[in-house]
């Protein structure tokens, strides 16, 4: 009979050797990180109120120029619910490890800044960060205003509406992160692939850049993807438990 225990160690260890005799490391994160800290996925978060509506009602431009105060409501709400969570023990790892390997470049899907309230630095945020206002005049990131009339968030700047700073659905993701993230997918000679289903383009494509680079492709996570059978190493588990444990493995250099 297979020892699931024992076939889990015989990755570990060729994942550890990859680590450790890497010049760059570059890591994606999805929701199956965030979801280890609690916080629900886009479509799991429409509970109880919210249950009625569709994304496309909560997290579309034009749902937004139809009832901006309607789309702010969801969002503070699911602002709140963040603010509650912390990291685990696999965004302090990531964190450890940048420390640990000549370069790293971590790229996240999720919007929570869970990434660096664990110590993360230069996280390129695929998807734009939840907690942040961007400007509908400006369309940069920007402060708000202590004055409005309507109760809806206003650029202290220019006095512009604000919304939040995320990837609505129909809008492509920033060229900053994206062609940051694809040089260094192209780059790497270890790619971390951690808690993301792998579906979802632009971002499911590096990993495929990476294995067409030559890297070596780790992936975590719980279940099988469409990537775990191209990956390098597929490692079954939770990215709380798998990260610390390559990075207690990882030999110091």
């Amino acid at each position: 009979m297979n020892d699931p225990a024992a076939a889990l160690e015989s990755l570990i260890e060729p994942a550890v050797a990859a680590l450790h005799s890497a010049r760059h490391v570059c890591v994606i994160t999805g929701a199956g990180v965030s979801a280890e800290s609690g916080v629900p996925t886009f479509r799991d978060a429409l509970t109880g109120h919210w249950s009625k509506f569709n994304p496309e009602d909560l997290a579309t431009p034009e749902a937004f120029e139809r009832n901006p105060r309607f789309v702010w409501d969801w969002y503070e709400s699911r602002r709140e619910m963040i603010r509650r969570v912390e990291p685990n023990p696999g965004h302090y790892a990531l964190a450890q490890l940048a420390r640990r390997v000549p370069r790293l470049t971590l790229v996240t899907q999720n919007v929570d800044g869970l990434h660096q309230r664990a110590g993360s630095r230069g996280v390129l945020e695929y998807h734009g960060n939840i907690l942040r206002d961007r400007c509908t005049v400006e369309r940069v990131a920007a402060s708000r205003s202590d004055a409005s009339n309507d109760g809806l968030p206003k650029c202290a700047a220019c006095g512009g509406l604000l919304r939040p700073d995320v990837v609505w659905f129909g809008e492509v993701i920033p060229a900053g992160p994206m062609l940051a993230a694809a040089e260094a997918a192209a780059d790497c000679d270890v790619f971390l692939s951690i808690g993301t289903s792998s579906l979802v383009y632009p971002a499911a494509g590096l990993a495929e850049c990476a294995l067409d680079s030559g890297a070596t492709v780790i992936e975590i996570n719980p279940n099988p993807t469409d990537l775990s059978a191209a990956a390098s190493i597929a490692l079954g588990g939770a990215s709380g438990v798998m990260l610390p444990r390559l990075l207690a493995a990882l030999p110091p250099r």
